[in-house]
């Protein structure tokens, strides 16, 4: 296996404008992804992602910077660093959410790149890329869910 990028397609029955806020919004994106959000959705803004309740010492933070903020069309971050580090190529993991429109709708490509640049061992590689991928297949349908409802609201 290539372990190289995670790569995904969501048909959603929403606009991209409201599509690219539920991607960007941490008001949103708090409703379909971590527990807690804290960014500002512009370019070199950086901030914090935490996966449980924020309070506990179990919870999982991960530091979150805003590589690029294209609205309707674009929005990308890099997560997954060593904290105290800015976020870089080598360093972290990019995401970038592209929309376009489609019908009524919008087609969501996602991709997330970085894990072989890591410089992981094998082992570690090959986890880290599966607990991803498994994660976005849990978390992606939730953005679905999310925008299809903002849409839905009266």
């Amino acid at each position: 296996m290539e372990y190289g990028s995670i790569e995904r397609e969501l048909r959603i029955d929403a606009s991209p404008e409201v599509v690219y806020e539920v991607v960007s919004s941490p008001e949103h994106v708090r409703e379909w992804w971590p527990d807690e959000a804290e960014f500002d959705p512009v370019p070199g803004s950086t901030g914090r992602i935490v996966f449980g309740d924020p309070a506990s010492p179990e919870a999982k933070v991960e530091q979150l910077t805003v590589v690029e903020a294209d609205p309707p069309r674009r929005f990308a971050f890099r997560w997954v660093h060593e904290r105290g580090v800015p976020a870089a190529p080598g360093n972290s993991l990019l995401v970038t959410i592209d929309l376009v429109p489609s019908g009524g709708g919008t087609l969501l490509r996602f991709t997330e790149t970085g894990f072989r640049e890591r410089g992981w061992e094998a082992a570690v590689l090959e986890q880290a890329y599966a607990d991803h991928s498994r994660g976005w297949d849990h978390f992606l349908p939730r953005l679905v869910a999310r925008a299809t409802s903002l849409v839905a609201r009266p």
